[in-house]
């Protein structure tokens, strides 16, 4: 039987990941030694497992980046690709840079038919190229470890030679200027995309809005749609109106 603590310490991995014992203590406002306690026979179940004075889910020990960042804020970026994914058409060309939102996205496509998609993210290739008769084509260059993704040259000149009906990014900030992100690789990858599409999306949850990234992706002129799970307190929808890009709310 599990206590209301046991429950607590559960849920906080869940959503962090391995926790230090002293972190774990300070949020639960007791004694080191009664978290030792609490994980103890968490730990001898298997459920937990004990890293250099931290646990962790026995599951997600190892577990990539891409993929605790997919747990972020996942409700909401399932609305946004389910929005998404009913503004696409059967047959229709799709191109991706890789993202959490995005690669919810792919996952609200895979009822979809006959689409073509050009992306760089091995998560997005994986889930849409067996299913339904889609054509998927992959960007070559250095897989990133964290994401999975290729970047560098051989994949810009790649996805440059397409033109597509919907082109769909994730971003890391929006601020009063526009669309921005914090890797470089990333941002030049997601600009030009940006480029390729009749239509011009970009999907993000309400978190990202306030932000002020390092690298510029777009102004707002060069978007379409953005696309979120909530309105924005930073930047009106009037604002993005008037450089002639649409606000849509998820939901």
């Amino acid at each position: 039987m599990l206590s209301k603590r046991h429950v607590d310490i559960l849920e906080i991995l869940e959503a962090e990941g391995a926790v230090t014992i002293s972190a774990l203590a300070g949020r639960l406002g007791v004694s080191l030694e009664t978290v030792r306690r609490d994980v103890k026979p968490l730990t001898e179940a298997g459920t937990l497992l004990r890293i250099h004075g931290a646990v962790g889910l026995a599951g997600r020990i190892g577990e990539a980046p891409f993929q605790k960042r997919m747990r972020e804020n996942a409700e909401a970026k399932r609305a946004i690709a389910r929005a998404v994914a009913a503004t696409i058409r059967d047959g229709e060309s799709v191109m991706f840079d890789t993202g959490t939102t995005t690669s919810f996205v792919a996952r609200e496509l895979m009822r979809h038919r006959r689409l073509t998609v050009v992306t760089n993210s091995s998560d997005i290739a994986r889930t849409l190229a067996t299913v339904n008769g889609n054509r998927v084509y992959m960007a070559g260059g250095e897989l990133r470890s964290d994401s999975g993704a290729a970047f560098g040259k051989s994949a810009l000149d790649f996805i440059a030679q397409f033109a597509v009906h919907h082109a769909i990014i994730s971003v890391g900030a929006i601020d009063e200027a526009g669309v921005m992100d914090y890797a470089l690789e990333e941002a030049e990858f997601a600009r030009l995309v940006l480029s390729r599409g009749e239509r011009r999306v970009v999907v993000t949850d309400h978190s990202k809005f306030g932000r002020r990234g390092l690298i510029a992706v777009a102004g707002f002129d060069e978007v379409d749609e953005i696309v979120t799970d909530r309105a924005p307190d930073a930047v009106p929808a009037d604002r993005l109106a008037a450089a002639g890009a649409r606000l849509v709310l998820a939901g």
